[in-house]
């Protein structure tokens, strides 16, 4: 795993006290722009996708991702830290807990 500083540490501890979706929206609307936050809810759908078994063409119709995005997403889903497998809720509304 990558070496995290300080800094990093610090939001990693924020990010833990939130505890609704309106927390987490409030929190995600001071730190990133619109678009930033809507990059990363296109990554999340299209790790949900994956997850889910669509093809590479199903996704990028059903989001507006890039292919080379996709393809840095598909490259965690399969070789990353396993943050996309525990914690997005697939359609059959299970995550690996």
């Amino acid at each position: 795993m990558e070496k995290h500083s300080e800094t990093c540490d610090e939001l990693y501890e924020c990010l833990l006290r939130l505890k609704t979706k309106e927390d987490c929206r409030l929190l995600l609307s001071d730190l990133c722009t619109f678009n930033e936050i809507e990059q990363m809810a296109g990554r999340v759908k299209a790790a949900r996708l994956l997850l889910e078994g669509h093809t590479y063409s199903q996704i990028i119709s059903q989001t507006e991702i890039s292919s080379a995005t996709l393809s840095r997403v598909s490259r965690c889903v399969s070789h990353g830290s396993g943050g996309y497998a525990k914690f997005v809720k697939r359609g059959d509304g299970n995550a690996n807990d």
